[in-house]
């Protein structure tokens, strides 16, 4: 699984013109999936997040995890982030699980954070075309691939 992760000052998706999530303070999550991705990527992943100490502190500092700031998290699902431009430059995305594979995935992710988490996230929907919109807070980007830990 990879992942990017955007801390935000306020973030939505929109489908079909209707607003199916928004947060304030948080973090907005790309998360990408292939074949050989299991519960054990997950769970990592999932504890990495909410522990990950990206939110200012009282002094200002990056010292601050997800879960004692309070933020709220919003979850998009995106295959792209598997796009292989190796060779010429139309991406190649076979790497990207299909979606007999990547939706019970995408689903235990889901649960699996909000249980780590202690409460509610937000999502997109699951292979829809979505418009999705951020503020980027610092600006903090982080790429993490649970198939590469170090």
């Amino acid at each position: 699984m990879k992942i990017v992760i955007q801390r935000v000052s306020e973030a939505s998706v929109v489908i079909n013109n209707s607003e199916v999530a928004s947060i304030k303070n948080g973090l907005l999550i790309l998360l990408g999936i292939i074949n050989e991705d299991s519960q054990e990527d997950i769970d990592w992943l999932c504890n990495k997040i909410v522990n990950l100490r990206i939110f200012p502190d009282k002094n200002g500092v990056m010292n601050t995890s997800l879960k004692a700031s309070g933020g709220d998290v919003i979850l998009v699902s995106q295959f792209t982030l598997h796009a292989s431009t190796k060779k010429g430059n139309r991406p190649s995305y076979i790497k990207a699980a299909k979606p007999d594979v990547a939706i019970p995935l995408y689903e235990k992710f889901i649960d699996t954070l909000q249980n780590v988490l202690q409460k509610p996230i937000q999502t997109g929907d699951f292979g829809a075309d979505m418009k999705v919109s951020l503020l980027n807070d610092g600006p903090v980007t982080i790429i993490i691939d649970s198939k590469n830990k170090d």
